[in-house]
């Protein structure tokens, strides 16, 4: 006895049944044949009793076809085909209603089921148990069947559906079918995949293989993309260089790390024609990650592109380190010299007689990469176009063996920033290469750069000394003839014809002693008064006043940053350097244009990123002042700051400006520098240390000021002391006009003397130069308080008191008058202190 096949269960359709139709016409049939039969009475009756159950039966075909259950010929025909693609596809096909209800299970899946009949069929989450892998994909497929997701997942069993195999693969898939306002159904396919996964597991292992040929093989092997990243090392070469592999390919390595000295610029440097595939040949180091270094020889293939840009590289190496091939005297010398070649710092190449590169070592490649990648390879590309005339004739002097050639100093070319110092020499024929020339060339570019900023410094710090020393005598000048001119005005009537004439003379003093604070300030000797500052408060409150300096045609830009940090600065020195920038991006641009002022933090990890080399790394507050003007051209950017430069027209600038600017920010502690390229405008960075302020004990009481008195006459004895006459002599006239007893001395061991002698009158106070013969005003000071003699001092200097606060004494406690002065200044700051 043999088992029938078992169809495919299917609740979802019903085909029409011949024989039922033909019982039916039977019934019918019989029927017209009793009526001839029946009396006329019965057959009446018999005849209503028909067409009642026929009325019956179609009331009922009509609701059947409502609800589906009939269906037409041809809508029958189209779900046989859909019905028999399913029954027959390769993949298992099973639709369930609800938590288990089968609605529908194709051949296959009742083949892999194992099903007798439809109670046997056995839904998915049966179909597949086991271990907890399997159980945990059931149930992440059985939950999204639940959620009316889709899900996939692929399961291994053991032993196989069939019975047969031992492990058998199976994709499982589930998706919803939404059936137009039906209860959802849920579409489950199992699809076998044993072969599809063994074959993949046999490519895998194929390739396992020739991995693990290539890693094992007796030489190192390596593949490196055009930016430098290593993207595959062999084990053999790892194992050299004592890497882990695992650091290969996720951007671990770089040819940078492998390669000792400058193996990887030559390696980047190898020239290619489009579309050609090349090899080189290097003897060279490579570097262990302990540094010890390793020589090999290597043979680098790359692929260049139809632009010429190289691909991918592909390397073989061949390890040369001692045992690793058989001695050789004559090859051990060959590689020797190799690696001396390759290693040494000094940049080494062999040209011919028309400059064409031969050979070359890797520092070479460093400094004259752009030549050797030109198509005619010369030394000439290297260097700018206005030295190359210097080396033609050292290489030509050389080619035709001359001696003694002097050295030749050039600057790089193609675009590259830097000067070098080459060497040239002269060398015998050799085969069909005939004479050759050595080039052996050393990068000066750092010695260079701290000659030029050295020389600079040096002139930039003697120009400041003769500044403000010129300063100081004329603060002394100034001082007198502004002090007699007040003398003179105070006897003058403003109806005096001779009144304007000596306003004339003050004014014009006024005007000199401007002069001097700009010296004064480059000089950084000049008076300040720091206070802690808001930068933008401070260029907020400039903003206005700077927008009506540079006029309308000129557009102005304020960017504040955000939290700016506390600075150090005199407010009105800082405005002054600020307006003085402005001016001068102003007078850039007279047919209009664009200012920019900026402000931000600059954090001390960001120093470095300016490139400014005597910028010393520390948190700073930038202010950036750039314009679109004409630029500066490079010849005069060095001099700027220099005092007495100027470009403008005669009588249009004094050339002080921006050494002013110069001085302030120095003396504030800060840098300034300057970038500017001509055509595209300038750009003015200032960089202000940052202040952290001391905290305040709010328990001391501030001190109210005292309002100033008109009435500047006093009582009193004061000892001045100035060792220029006429400073002296005006300011004894003047203290001596408001009520003051004045003894006067010329230095300050005369002063000394005088305030120790017990024969002199008691003195009040002391106004006294810094700066005098003999002994200055600060030793002057230091000497009284050893002595126990504390008497109020005021200070008189055209430097700032910073310049000579350092040699008083701890605690010293002293006021300061800057020269030059007016009488009004002097007897008001002599009234303050006498008070």
């Amino acid at each position: 006895m043999t088992d029938a096949p078992l169809s495919a269960v299917d609740r979802t359709e019903r085909t029409g049944s011949p024989l039922l139709v033909l019982v039916i016409a039977v019934l019918l049939v019989g029927a017209a044949a009793s009526y001839s039969f029946l009396p006329q009475d019965q057959a009446g009756r018999f005849t209503l009793v028909l067409l009642a159950v026929l009325a019956v039966v179609g009331l009922i075909s009509l609701f059947f076809y409502a609800i589906g259950f009939l269906q037409f010929s041809g809508q029958a025909a189209r779900n046989d085909i859909t019905k028999l693609i399913a029954d027959s596809g390769g993949e298992g096909l099973l639709v369930t209603e609800g938590d288990a209800r089968v609605l529908y299970a194709n051949e296959t899946y009742l083949g892999m089921s194992g099903a007798l009949d439809v109670a046997q069929i056995r839904p998915v989450e049966r179909l597949f148990s086991g271990p907890a892998e399997i159980s945990e994909a059931v149930y992440r497929l059985a939950q999204a069947a639940r959620d009316g997701r889709r899900a996939a997942e692929e399961i291994r069993l053991s032993p196989a559906l069939d019975g047969v195999s031992a492990v058998g693969w199976y994709r499982v898939k589930v998706r919803p079918l939404d059936r137009a306002g039906r209860k959802r159904a849920v579409l489950w396919s199992v699809a076998d995949v044993t072969r599809e996964r063994e074959r993949h597991e046999n490519v895998f292992q194929e390739l396992q293989h020739a991995i693990d040929f290539l890693d094992h093989a007796p030489a190192g092997f390596f593949s490196a993309e055009p930016d430098g990243r290593v993207s595959y090392l062999n084990a053999t070469l790892a194992g050299w260089l004592d890497y882990d592999l695992a650091q290969v390919g996720s951007g671990g390595l770089t040819l940078g790390d492998i390669m000792a000295g400058d193996g990887a610029a030559m390696l980047s440097a190898v020239p290619g024609s489009p579309s050609e595939v090349k090899t080189e040949q290097f003897d060279v180091d490579l570097r262990r990650r302990g540094g010890q270094s390793l020589p090999v020889r290597l043979l680098h293939r790359i692929a260049f592109a139809e632009d010429r840009m190289p691909g991918p590289s592909r390397t073989l190496v061949i390890s040369r380190a001692p045992g690793e091939e058989p001695a050789e005297d004559l090859r051990a010398a060959e590689v020797r010299f190799a690696r001396f070649f390759n290693s040494t710092p000094m940049a080494i190449a062999s040209l011919d007689g028309a400059g064409g590169i031969l050979r070359s070592n890797a520092a070479f490649v460093r400094l004259f990469g752009d030549a050797l990648r030109g198509g005619d390879r010369s030394v000439y590309a290297g260097v700018s176009e206005n030295d190359r005339p210097a080396l033609r004739a050292a290489v030509d002097a050389a080619a035709q063996g001359r001696g003694d050639i002097p050295p030749v100093d050039a600057t790089l070319g193609g675009g590259a920033k830097g000067s070098v110092r080459l060497f040239v020499s002269g060398n015998e024929a050799r085969g069909n290469e005939g004479r050759t020339v050595d080039l052996f060339a050393l990068d000066t570019t750092e010695q260079r750069t701290l000659e030029e900023s050295f020389l600079q410094a040096q002139k930039m710090q003697a120009i400041g000394q003769l500044a403000g020393g010129v300063a100081h005598d004329f603060n002394n000048v100034l001082t007198a003839i502004i002090g007699y001119s007040d003398l003179l005005l105070s006897n003058h009537r403003p109806t005096d014809p001779s009144f304007q004439d000596i306003m004339q003379i003050r004014q014009n003093a006024n005007r000199a002693a401007g002069l001097v604070r700009q010296l004064l300030a480059f000089s950084r000797r000049q008076t300040l008064q720091p206070t802690d500052l808001q930068l933008g408060d401070v260029v907020a409150e400039l903003q206005n006043m700077m927008r009506r300096l540079v006029g309308e045609k000129i557009e102005m830009d304020v960017n504040h940053g955000r939290d700016l940090w506390i600075v150090r600065a005199d407010v009105h020195q800082l405005e002054q350097v600020l307006v003085n920038l402005v001016v001068n991006a102003r007078d850039a641009m007279p047919d209009g244009g664009r200012i920019t002022v900026r402000t931000r933090n600059v954090a001390e990890p960001e120093v470095a990123g300016f490139n400014e080399k005597t910028l010393t790394p520390a948190e700073y507050v930038l202010i950036e002042i750039e314009d679109s003007g004409s630029g500066i051209p490079a010849d005069v950017l060095p001099k700027i700051f220099e005092p007495f430069f100027t470009t403008k027209e005669v009588g249009k600038g004094t050339g002080l400006g921006l050494s002013m600017v110069y001085g302030i920010i120095k003396q504030t502690g800060g840098f300034v520098f300057c970038d500017s390229v001509v055509g595209r405008g300038t750009l003015f960075r200032i960089f202000l240390p940052r202040h952290v302020p001391a905290p305040v004990d709010e328990t001391v009481r501030k001190e109210v000021a005292k309002p100033v008195s008109t009435d500047l006459t006093g009582r009193g004895t004061i000892l001045l002391v100035e060792d220029e006459d006429a400073v002296r002599a005006f300011g004894a006239r003047a203290l001596t006009s408001r009520g003051y007893t004045v003894v006067e001395a010329a230095s300050g061991a005369e002063a000394l003397d005088i305030a120790l002698d017990p024969d002199q009158p008691t003195i009040d106070l002391i106004v006294s130069d810094v700066v005098m013969p003999e002994m200055d005003g600060p030793t002057m000071f230091a000497e009284l308080r050893k002595r126990g003699i504390d008497i109020k001092v005021i200070f008189v200097s055209g430097y700032a008191d910073d310049a000579f606060k350092r040699n008083l004494p701890d605690g010293a406690v002293y006021d300061f008058l800057a020269k030059p002065f007016s009488l009004k200044g002097l007897v008001e700051k002599v009234k303050e202190n006498m008070g």
